[in-house]
């Protein structure tokens, strides 16, 4: 059997259970979809959303890329944002990183990963420059990185507060709140790092004035 194919009998198994269990499962996942929460984490296969969290098929919207990344350019997480905030209204974004995390690692590195690697390495690089004092002044490397995951999150919730997206919902609905966490990839615990709560103030040069 091929390797792909045991996924397709999982997946048969799965539903089967999920039918005996309850047998209106789908028929009530098929209707509507109402998550509290956009999860946007690491593309690690080590860190799935609803099994770290303990939660089912459709509470959670979830978009996933290497390091966790908020690029300001990056359309396709802004159009994820954008339904999340604009239609699926949730409540509360989290950012979730995880230690041992690779590509932040490799941001850590001189190493030339090829052009396209690169480029969205050098977005946790210049979180290593904003932090660099802090981060030079740890000695081992893994704690250093550990600690580099940590801030990597926090600019993320920042640069999600820096958005016209999140801003005009804060100004018309008072959410979303924006979390950070991180996940431990030793012992299954997550780390709450940082928090922004609805209208909380950034820096002035990010602040919109005719939303």
């Amino acid at each position: 059997m091929n390797s792909y194919e045991k996924l397709l009998l999982n997946n048969k198994a799965w539903a089967n259970e999920k039918v005996e269990d309850d047998p209106d499962f789908f028929k009530r996942l098929s209707q509507t979809q109402t998550p509290e929460f956009l999860w946007i984490g690491c593309s690690d296969s080590r860190v799935p959303a609803n099994e770290v969290t303990g939660t089912q098929p459709g509470e959670i919207f979830v978009h996933r890329n290497i390091a966790n990344l908020v690029v300001n350019t990056d359309v396709n997480l802004l159009s994820v944002l954008s339904y999340a905030v604009g239609h699926l209204k949730v409540k509360h974004i989290i950012v979730c990183g995880h230690y041992g995390c690779g590509g932040v690692r490799a941001s850590m590195t001189k190493t030339d990963f090829r052009p396209v690697l690169n480029m969205w390495l050098r977005n946790i690089k210049d979180v290593y420059r904003l932090h660099r004092e802090e981060l030079d002044a740890i000695e081992n490397i893994d704690q250093r990185a550990d600690r580099l995951t940590e801030l990597n999150v926090k600019e993320q919730v920042i640069n999600l507060a820096k958005t016209s997206i999140i801003q005009r919902t804060w100004a018309s609905e008072q959410r979303p709140h924006i979390h950070g966490w991180v996940y431990g990839l030793k012992d299954g615990v997550i780390n709450p790092v940082f928090d922004i709560a609805p209208g909380a103030s950034i820096d002035a040069l990010y602040e919109y004035e005719n939303l």
